[in-house]
């Protein structure tokens, strides 16, 4: 803040001191003179605010677009007579700053504006001659889950994986928390990060892109994804809803691992270990391998051991499945007692 102060008084001095240097004995043109300077400044410090956001290759055509539109208006004032001559009147001053102001601002408006077409910027493409997958932006949650090590060790995920600097940075935040859990959570980020960048079959890219105007990391992650036209891989679920409001493609790890549990009818057998004592009375608790809940009727006899058990009904909500389940044993004495009867 007080670096862009003094750049602000510098420019309304060099001002001051152009006016001076044309003014003839005119005491009204140090006053256009500072104008001009303070304009200057505030115009440059806000495209300095501005392009922190843009893309570097988008900044650099902009940049182009500056640089060229400063030689156009060098050009039309010294053939108009605005630069060169001796002499100048407030209406030639003004015209000086409608020239040197307005030129360069519509230049770098339409450099930036060519660098964001897609003939310019095209998406790059596969060996296949198909458009390559999109780049994947790594939230905190999902890093620290650990089972996008996983995921790629398998192969399933190809591509650039992208860590945001800012998401780096919480991760460290969370790592030097006085918490004791919060603290192993972060390190165990920073673990998994640096196993995912020794993986050959994948490219792990940190940039350094930030939104100064926004706080929230989540919002952040979310305008990176839509800048960088990219997929966010999270396992939160507020983020997953907030980014499929806002337009931006989101691949939950919680999605991924629900669709590939595997099916289970009313009527099949499976093998369960009954862990524990359910809610209900006489009610068992088993899991399976994927850690599916399975509650089974009438197992209370049956705690700490491998039963056989049919599957009865199956519930499927928010929050996962549950399996109900009754002791084939016990299922098959009743079927025979029906059927004496």
């Amino acid at each position: 803040m007080v670096l862009r102060a003094m750049f602000l008084v510098v420019g309304v001095v060099l001002g001051v001191s152009l006016g001076w240097s044309l003014s003839d004995g005119q005491t009204e043109m140090l006053s256009i003179g500072a104008l001009i300077g303070a304009v200057v400044g505030a115009c440059l410090l806000a495209a300095e605010q501005r392009l922190q956001s843009v893309p570097l290759p988008v900044a650099l055509w902009g940049g182009v677009g500056l640089m060229l539109s400063l030689l156009v208006a060098g050009l039309i004032g010294f053939l108009t007579g605005l630069v060169g001559n001796s002499g100048h009147s407030v209406f030639s001053l003004v015209g000086i700053l409608v020239l040197f102001l307005g030129m360069p601002l519509w230049g770098m408006s339409m450099g930036i504006r060519f660098g964001q077409e897609e003939w310019v910027n095209p998406e790059p493409v596969s060996g296949s001659g198909e458009p390559s997958l999109k780049l994947k932006l790594l939230d905190t949650s999902v890093i620290i889950d650990g089972r996008i090590a996983d995921l790629c060790d398998t192969g399933f995920i190809e591509g650039t994986l992208i860590v945001p600097h800012f998401i780096l940075q919480e991760l460290q935040h969370i790592s030097d928390s006085s918490d004791g859990l919060k603290r192993a959570r972060g390190r165990r980020g920073l673990d998994i990060l640096n196993v995912l960048q020794k993986m050959t079959n994948i490219q792990v890219k940190l940039v350094e892109d930030d939104f100064p105007h926004v706080k929230e990391v989540d919002t952040k992650l979310i305008e990176l994804g839509k800048q960088m036209n990219g997929k966010v891989l999270t396992n939160d679920f507020n983020l997953n809803k907030v980014a499929g409001i806002q337009g931006v493609e989101v691949l939950n790890i919680n999605d991924l691992c629900n669709a590939l549990k595997p099916v289970v009818l009313p009527g099949e057998t499976i093998k369960v270990f009954v862990l524990k004592e359910g809610k209900e009375s006489g009610q068992g608790v088993a899991y399976l391998d994927d850690g599916t809940m399975v509650v089974v009727d009438n197992a209370r006899l049956s705690i700490g051991k491998n039963v056989d058990v049919i599957v009865t009904s199956v519930l499927q909500t928010s929050a996962g499945r549950m399996i109900f389940t009754r002791i084939k044993e016990e299922t098959e004495r009743e079927e025979l007692s029906l059927t004496r009867v």
